[in-house]
């Protein structure tokens, strides 16, 4: 009863709802059940109806008043925004971990491959960005000219044949925007890959305790945006030291809609 074992697992139940964990430098890679998640279904569900109901032009309650919303011109996204507790960014160690959403939440995001021959080819056939070898050295390691680059899209990719390449071509310009190129695997379908990029998020603790995060857009059916609400709210908690004891709240909130509390 008293084994280390058993403390082990009082201290972290979360993690051994995990069906499959891989650490990389540091990174933490999961896939999580919505078993142990301590957010309440109903305010998860009722804050997404308000998403939607305002991104529709429709009038929600909010803070007791009658808000009118308004219908876009273009596909909001919604956020997952954190606020962190009990955590010192400056003695805590630091996380960062990466996660694979079930439904893509920004199917928009602007990707890049850095590819041989056969992927720039494919590339332009599904009509997607593309940089060769050739065309980076174009850039003469000019830092300015990389910077720009790498604020000119969300994420990269690059075929596996070139990934070494790419320190030596760019610098460390990718890896300090945080866009460190995703490897394409020989015979790897690239629209997959890309999907794939999509769905995923990241959570990094820097130098302050809110994160933020896009978990959907208010195209997407309200189950799939609850069941990505929770999986990305499971995952941080699996990441902080004490768990959900280190979330202070947590929001949701469309690009032009007020924030949604779900968690206090």
């Amino acid at each position: 009863k008293n084994s280390p074992t058993a403390k082990r697992k009082s201290a972290s139940p979360f993690r051994y709802h995990t069906d499959s964990v891989f650490r990389r430098g540091g990174t933490r890679t999961a896939l999580l059940s919505t078993t142990m998640s301590k957010l309440n279904k109903d305010l998860v569900e009722g804050a997404i109806d308000k998403i939607l109901a305002y991104s529709n032009g429709e009038t929600i309650q909010h803070d007791g008043n009658d808000v009118k919303g308004k219908k876009r011109k273009f596909v909001e996204t919604i956020d997952l925004q954190i606020a962190l507790k009990n955590y010192d960014p400056q003695r805590d160690k630091r996380f960062s971990g990466t996660f694979k959403l079930p439904v893509v939440p920004r199917p928009n995001l602007k990707c890049c491959i850095i590819g041989n021959a056969v992927h720039c080819e494919e590339a332009e056939r599904i009509g997607v960005d593309k940089m060769s070898v050739d065309d980076l050295k174009k850039f003469n390691k000019n830092k300015k000219v990389i910077k720009k680059f790498a604020k000119k899209f969300d994420a990269f990719l690059a075929s596996d044949t070139l990934i070494k390449q790419i320190p030596r071509l760019l610098g460390p310009g990718l890896t300090k925007a945080g866009k460190f190129p995703t490897l394409i695997e020989g015979g790897a379908d690239l629209t997959e890959k890309i999907d794939g990029v999509r769905a995923t998020i990241k959570f990094q603790m820097k130098k302050v305790m809110c994160l933020n995060v896009a978990v959907g857009n208010v195209s997407m059916e309200k189950t799939q945006i609850v069941t990505n609400v929770t999986l990305a709210s499971n995952f941080l908690a699996s990441l902080l030291k004490k768990n959900w004891q280190n979330i202070k709240v947590l929001y949701v909130k469309s690009t032009m809609g007020p924030p949604q509390q779900i968690f206090f």
